[in-house]
């Protein structure tokens, strides 16, 4: 009898033994698979960041463009009211279309800046909802460990 109760005393015992090992495993992988999901979160966010920063040079690049076709734009309109006086109506004509292209050039790069700057709206709020993200993984981090 006694021996039957030892057996049975020693079962159980390693039945709990093996549930909490169990329980231990799976803290560990959970805990591994959260970092691994803010180890992939951070380095999207790297990620984001650097197109963002790519983003802001090509906005940048773009106004520098701008500007020199506004200034070249003001050259021409400068010419052309010196070239009224001087040339005949065929020559002024060309001028003014020269002028009406660059006014459709500038357009378009007023379109395009436009769009970039909704790209980069877009880029902003990716990256608030990601850091939102970060923010709720590390919070479920902190409280997988309690």
């Amino acid at each position: 009898m006694s021996e039957n109760v030892y057996r049975t005393t020693y079962r159980s015992f390693i039945n709990i033994y093996n549930i909490n090992l169990f329980i231990f495993v799976y803290k560990v992988l959970l805990l591994l698979l959260l970092l691994l999901q803010l180890l992939l979160l951070l380095l999207l966010l790297l990620l984001l960041l650097l197109l963002l920063l790519l983003l802001l040079l090509l906005l940048l690049l773009l106004l520098q463009l701008l500007l020199l076709l506004l200034l070249l734009l003001l050259l021409l309109l400068l010419l052309l009211l010196l070239l009224l006086l001087l040339l005949p109506l065929l020559l002024l004509l060309l001028l003014l279309l020269l002028l009406l292209l660059l006014l459709l050039l500038l357009l378009l790069l007023l379109l395009l800046l436009l769009l970039l700057l909704l790209l980069l709206l877009l880029l902003l709020l990716l990256l608030l909802l990601l850091l939102l993200q970060l923010l709720l993984l590390l919070l479920q981090l902190l409280l997988s460990n309690l």
